[in-house]
Protein backbone atom coordinates (compact mmCIF):
# COMPACT_ATOMS: atom_id res chain seq x y z
CA UNK A 1 0.00 0.00 0.00
CA UNK A 2 1.07 3.29 -0.85
CA UNK A 3 1.93 6.16 1.55
CA UNK A 4 -0.73 8.47 0.84
CA UNK A 5 -3.49 5.58 1.00
CA UNK A 6 -2.23 4.71 4.18
CA UNK A 7 -2.74 8.74 5.44
CA UNK A 8 -6.06 8.25 3.83
CA UNK A 9 -7.16 5.30 5.11
CA UNK A 10 -6.19 6.89 9.22
CA UNK A 11 -7.59 9.64 8.64
CA UNK A 12 -11.25 8.60 9.59
CA UNK A 13 -9.27 6.82 12.58
CA UNK A 14 -7.81 9.68 14.12
CA UNK A 15 -11.09 11.96 13.68
CA UNK A 16 -13.26 8.77 15.50
CA UNK A 17 -10.49 9.15 18.01
CA UNK A 18 -10.98 13.12 18.28
CA UNK A 19 -14.57 12.86 18.73
CA UNK A 20 -14.30 10.38 21.60
CA UNK A 21 -11.79 12.56 23.29
CA UNK A 22 -13.87 15.82 22.44
CA UNK A 23 -17.06 13.59 23.77
CA UNK A 24 -15.18 11.98 27.41
CA UNK A 25 -13.73 15.91 27.92
CA UNK A 26 -17.51 17.18 27.40
CA UNK A 27 -18.92 14.18 29.69
CA UNK A 28 -16.54 14.87 32.19
CA UNK A 29 -16.62 18.79 32.56
CA UNK A 30 -20.33 17.93 32.40
CA UNK A 31 -19.86 15.44 35.35
CA UNK A 32 -17.93 17.96 37.66
CA UNK A 33 -20.12 21.28 36.91
CA UNK A 34 -23.55 19.10 38.04
CA UNK A 35 -21.50 17.62 40.70
CA UNK A 36 -20.93 21.09 42.14
CA UNK A 37 -24.56 22.03 41.78
CA UNK A 38 -25.84 19.08 43.39
CA UNK A 39 -24.12 20.22 46.51
CA UNK A 40 -24.61 23.99 46.39
CA UNK A 41 -28.85 23.04 46.11
CA UNK A 42 -28.68 20.49 48.80
CA UNK A 43 -26.64 23.00 51.62
CA UNK A 44 -29.36 25.92 52.17
CA UNK A 45 -27.45 26.98 54.79
CA UNK A 46 -25.08 27.88 52.48
CA UNK A 47 -27.23 29.96 50.05
CA UNK A 48 -28.84 31.49 53.05
CA UNK A 49 -25.40 32.66 54.27
CA UNK A 50 -23.77 34.29 51.63
CA UNK A 51 -27.21 36.52 50.84
CA UNK A 52 -26.33 37.58 54.33
CA UNK A 53 -23.05 39.66 53.90
CA UNK A 54 -24.83 41.80 50.62
CA UNK A 55 -28.00 42.43 52.24
CA UNK A 56 -25.72 43.60 55.69
CA UNK A 57 -23.82 46.02 53.30
CA UNK A 58 -26.98 46.88 51.18
CA UNK A 59 -28.62 47.53 54.63
CA UNK A 60 -26.00 49.67 56.52
CA UNK A 61 -23.99 51.16 53.47
CA UNK A 62 -27.20 51.95 52.13
CA UNK A 63 -29.18 53.56 54.86
CA UNK A 64 -26.47 54.64 56.63
CA UNK A 65 -24.44 56.55 54.03
CA UNK A 66 -27.16 57.41 52.32
CA UNK A 67 -28.70 59.27 55.32
CA UNK A 68 -25.41 61.43 55.92
CA UNK A 69 -24.95 61.90 52.21
CA UNK A 70 -28.41 63.53 52.45
CA UNK A 71 -30.11 60.96 50.38
CA UNK A 72 -28.82 61.92 47.25
CA UNK A 73 -25.11 62.31 45.15
CA UNK A 74 -23.80 63.17 42.25
CA UNK A 75 -21.32 60.16 41.41
CA UNK A 76 -20.52 61.39 38.10
CA UNK A 77 -19.39 64.69 39.47
CA UNK A 78 -20.93 66.72 36.95
CA UNK A 79 -24.19 67.29 35.42
CA UNK A 80 -26.76 66.76 32.71
CA UNK A 81 -27.76 69.77 29.74
CA UNK A 82 -30.16 71.57 31.32
CA UNK A 83 -31.44 69.17 34.21
CA UNK A 84 -29.04 71.01 36.98
CA UNK A 85 -26.80 68.54 39.30
CA UNK A 86 -27.34 64.77 38.16
CA UNK A 87 -27.99 63.24 41.24
CA UNK A 88 -29.03 59.57 42.59
CA UNK A 89 -29.99 58.07 45.67
CA UNK A 90 -27.07 55.96 47.23
CA UNK A 91 -28.65 53.05 48.08
CA UNK A 92 -29.61 52.90 43.70
CA UNK A 93 -26.32 53.68 43.67
CA UNK A 94 -24.31 51.02 45.80
CA UNK A 95 -27.11 48.28 44.82
CA UNK A 96 -25.29 47.12 41.31
CA UNK A 97 -22.39 46.91 43.53
CA UNK A 98 -24.16 44.52 46.23
CA UNK A 99 -25.04 42.21 43.02
CA UNK A 100 -21.46 41.98 41.98
CA UNK A 101 -20.18 41.59 46.15
CA UNK A 102 -22.95 37.98 45.78
CA UNK A 103 -20.87 37.18 42.44
CA UNK A 104 -17.41 37.99 43.90
CA UNK A 105 -17.32 35.99 47.07
CA UNK A 106 -19.19 32.70 45.87
CA UNK A 107 -17.68 32.64 42.89
CA UNK A 108 -14.44 32.45 44.09
CA UNK A 109 -14.95 30.69 47.81
CA UNK A 110 -17.08 28.21 45.45
CA UNK A 111 -13.30 26.68 44.30
CA UNK A 112 -12.51 26.03 48.10
CA UNK A 113 -14.33 22.67 47.20
CA UNK A 114 -11.15 21.59 44.98
CA UNK A 115 -8.89 22.17 48.47
CA UNK A 116 -11.56 20.94 50.64
CA UNK A 117 -11.75 17.26 47.70
CA UNK A 118 -8.09 17.13 47.77
CA UNK A 119 -7.77 17.03 51.75
CA UNK A 120 -10.51 14.24 51.71
CA UNK A 121 -8.92 12.47 48.61
CA UNK A 122 -11.59 12.56 46.65
CA UNK A 123 -10.11 15.05 44.31
CA UNK A 124 -7.78 11.71 43.04
CA UNK A 125 -10.16 9.60 42.79
CA UNK A 126 -11.27 11.83 39.77
CA UNK A 127 -8.22 12.63 38.27
CA UNK A 128 -7.18 8.84 38.09
CA UNK A 129 -10.20 8.42 35.75
CA UNK A 130 -9.68 8.57 31.68
CA UNK A 131 -10.64 11.87 30.77
CA UNK A 132 -8.42 15.17 30.69
CA UNK A 133 -7.29 16.35 34.21
CA UNK A 134 -8.37 20.01 32.50
CA UNK A 135 -11.67 18.69 32.21
CA UNK A 136 -11.67 19.15 35.92
CA UNK A 137 -10.96 23.05 35.72
CA UNK A 138 -13.13 24.00 33.16
CA UNK A 139 -16.41 21.95 35.68
CA UNK A 140 -15.30 23.50 38.49
CA UNK A 141 -15.13 26.89 36.57
CA UNK A 142 -18.53 26.51 34.89
CA UNK A 143 -19.95 25.34 38.00
CA UNK A 144 -18.79 27.58 40.44
CA UNK A 145 -19.99 30.64 38.00
CA UNK A 146 -23.11 28.74 37.35
CA UNK A 147 -24.13 29.32 41.11
CA UNK A 148 -23.08 32.73 41.58
CA UNK A 149 -24.82 33.99 39.06
CA UNK A 150 -27.76 32.39 40.82
CA UNK A 151 -26.92 34.12 43.92
CA UNK A 152 -26.54 37.39 42.27
CA UNK A 153 -29.83 36.49 40.51
CA UNK A 154 -32.04 35.94 43.25
CA UNK A 155 -30.81 39.73 45.05
CA UNK A 156 -32.66 41.17 41.91
CA UNK A 157 -35.60 40.57 44.02
CA UNK A 158 -34.79 43.62 46.03
CA UNK A 159 -34.72 45.82 43.42
CA UNK A 160 -38.35 47.41 43.96
CA UNK A 161 -37.38 48.17 47.57
CA UNK A 162 -34.65 49.93 46.67
CA UNK A 163 -36.28 52.51 44.07
CA UNK A 164 -34.45 50.43 40.82
CA UNK A 165 -36.55 49.51 37.48
CA UNK A 166 -36.05 46.30 35.90
CA UNK A 167 -37.75 45.69 32.51
CA UNK A 168 -37.30 41.60 31.37
CA UNK A 169 -34.40 42.77 28.95
CA UNK A 170 -32.71 44.48 32.15
CA UNK A 171 -32.82 41.66 33.90
CA UNK A 172 -31.58 39.04 30.84
CA UNK A 173 -28.58 41.87 30.30
CA UNK A 174 -27.87 41.55 34.17
CA UNK A 175 -28.17 37.57 34.08
CA UNK A 176 -25.74 38.04 31.19
CA UNK A 177 -23.05 40.47 32.75
CA UNK A 178 -23.31 38.35 36.19
CA UNK A 179 -22.12 35.29 34.50
CA UNK A 180 -19.43 36.43 32.56
CA UNK A 181 -18.18 38.46 36.33
CA UNK A 182 -18.60 35.18 38.03
CA UNK A 183 -16.90 33.08 35.27
CA UNK A 184 -13.68 35.49 35.17
CA UNK A 185 -13.86 35.39 39.36
CA UNK A 186 -14.74 31.58 39.51
CA UNK A 187 -11.81 31.03 37.18
CA UNK A 188 -9.47 32.82 39.29
CA UNK A 189 -10.18 30.94 42.27
CA UNK A 190 -9.90 27.37 40.12
CA UNK A 191 -6.48 28.86 39.69
CA UNK A 192 -5.39 29.52 43.31
CA UNK A 193 -6.95 26.90 44.24
CA UNK A 194 -4.93 24.21 41.83
CA UNK A 195 -2.21 24.96 44.31
CA UNK A 196 -3.25 25.21 47.45
CA UNK A 197 -3.18 22.04 49.65
CA UNK A 198 -4.73 23.38 52.78
CA UNK A 199 -8.31 25.19 53.06
CA UNK A 200 -6.20 27.29 55.81
CA UNK A 201 -3.85 28.40 52.91
CA UNK A 202 -6.65 29.17 50.70
CA UNK A 203 -8.60 31.10 52.86
CA UNK A 204 -5.68 33.36 53.77
CA UNK A 205 -4.49 34.08 50.34
CA UNK A 206 -8.36 34.61 49.07
CA UNK A 207 -8.92 37.24 52.06
CA UNK A 208 -5.67 38.90 51.49
CA UNK A 209 -7.18 39.71 47.87
CA UNK A 210 -10.89 39.69 47.86
CA UNK A 211 -11.38 42.95 50.09
CA UNK A 212 -8.75 44.97 48.25
CA UNK A 213 -10.65 43.68 44.94
CA UNK A 214 -13.63 44.62 46.59
CA UNK A 215 -13.93 48.06 47.49
CA UNK A 216 -11.08 49.30 44.41
CA UNK A 217 -14.06 48.32 42.18
CA UNK A 218 -16.24 50.66 42.96
CA UNK A 219 -19.14 48.52 43.93
CA UNK A 220 -19.46 51.09 46.97
CA UNK A 221 -17.95 54.60 45.76
CA UNK A 222 -17.77 56.18 42.65
CA UNK A 223 -14.13 56.14 40.61
CA UNK A 224 -14.50 60.03 39.45
CA UNK A 225 -12.32 61.91 41.75
CA UNK A 226 -10.20 59.51 43.49
CA UNK A 227 -6.35 59.69 44.32
CA UNK A 228 -4.26 59.00 41.30
CA UNK A 229 -2.83 55.53 42.90
CA UNK A 230 -6.32 54.58 43.94
CA UNK A 231 -7.90 55.23 40.20
CA UNK A 232 -4.38 53.21 38.53
CA UNK A 233 -5.47 50.10 41.15
CA UNK A 234 -8.80 50.30 39.75
CA UNK A 235 -7.93 49.72 36.37
CA UNK A 236 -6.18 47.02 37.17
CA UNK A 237 -8.97 45.19 39.33
CA UNK A 238 -10.71 42.82 37.08
CA UNK A 239 -13.87 43.59 39.51
CA UNK A 240 -13.55 46.96 38.21
CA UNK A 241 -14.79 45.86 34.66
CA UNK A 242 -17.67 43.38 36.15
CA UNK A 243 -19.11 46.22 38.80
CA UNK A 244 -19.05 49.00 36.13
CA UNK A 245 -21.83 47.07 33.03
CA UNK A 246 -23.71 45.80 35.95
CA UNK A 247 -24.45 49.49 37.48
CA UNK A 248 -24.69 51.09 33.98
CA UNK A 249 -27.20 47.93 32.59
CA UNK A 250 -29.53 48.18 36.17
CA UNK A 251 -30.01 51.94 36.51
CA UNK A 252 -30.12 51.84 32.59
CA UNK A 253 -33.63 52.17 32.90
CA UNK A 254 -34.05 54.09 35.69
CA UNK A 255 -31.96 56.99 34.77
CA UNK A 256 -31.30 59.07 31.37
CA UNK A 257 -28.50 57.74 29.52
CA UNK A 258 -26.35 60.67 29.46
CA UNK A 259 -26.35 59.97 33.64
CA UNK A 260 -25.60 56.85 33.09
CA UNK A 261 -22.76 57.21 30.94
CA UNK A 262 -21.14 59.57 34.01
CA UNK A 263 -21.06 56.56 35.93
CA UNK A 264 -18.73 54.67 33.50
CA UNK A 265 -15.51 53.96 34.04
CA UNK A 266 -12.86 55.84 32.64
CA UNK A 267 -9.21 54.62 30.41
CA UNK A 268 -6.94 57.72 29.09
CA UNK A 269 -10.03 60.15 29.42
CA UNK A 270 -12.67 57.77 27.65
CA UNK A 271 -15.57 56.03 28.90
CA UNK A 272 -14.88 52.10 28.31
CA UNK A 273 -18.00 51.00 26.75
CA UNK A 274 -19.97 47.70 28.22
CA UNK A 275 -19.21 45.23 25.68
CA UNK A 276 -15.36 46.44 25.99
CA UNK A 277 -15.27 45.67 29.78
CA UNK A 278 -17.15 42.57 29.44
CA UNK A 279 -14.46 41.62 27.00
CA UNK A 280 -11.56 41.91 29.49
CA UNK A 281 -13.55 39.83 32.08
CA UNK A 282 -13.60 37.27 29.65
CA UNK A 283 -10.14 37.25 28.12
CA UNK A 284 -9.13 37.77 32.02
CA UNK A 285 -11.20 34.39 32.91
CA UNK A 286 -9.89 32.11 29.90
CA UNK A 287 -6.36 33.28 31.28
CA UNK A 288 -7.20 32.30 34.56
CA UNK A 289 -9.01 29.18 33.35
CA UNK A 290 -5.32 28.22 31.09
CA UNK A 291 -3.37 28.58 34.46
CA UNK A 292 -5.65 26.59 36.31
CA UNK A 293 -5.81 23.57 34.02
CA UNK A 294 -2.00 23.74 33.05
CA UNK A 295 -2.10 23.80 36.69
CA UNK A 296 -3.96 20.40 37.42
CA UNK A 297 -2.23 18.34 34.91
CA UNK A 298 1.08 19.34 35.76
CA UNK A 299 0.58 18.82 39.92
CA UNK A 300 -1.70 16.17 40.59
Amino acid sequence: MRSDEVILSARPTIRRSTSRRAAAFARGVAVVWYRDLLRFWRDRARIVGSLAQPLLFLVVFGAGLGSSIGGAFAPGGGSLPGSGAATIGYTEFVYPGVLGMAVLFSAVFGAMSIVWDREFGFLKEILVAPVDRSAVAVGKTLGGATQAMIQGLLLLVLAPFVGVELSPATVLALAGALFVLAFALSAMGVAIASWMTTMQGFQIVMNFLLMPMFFLSGSLFPLRGVPDWMAALSRIDPVTYGMDPLRRIALGESLPGPFVEQLGVTLFDRVLPVGLELAILVVFGLVMLGLGAASFRRRE
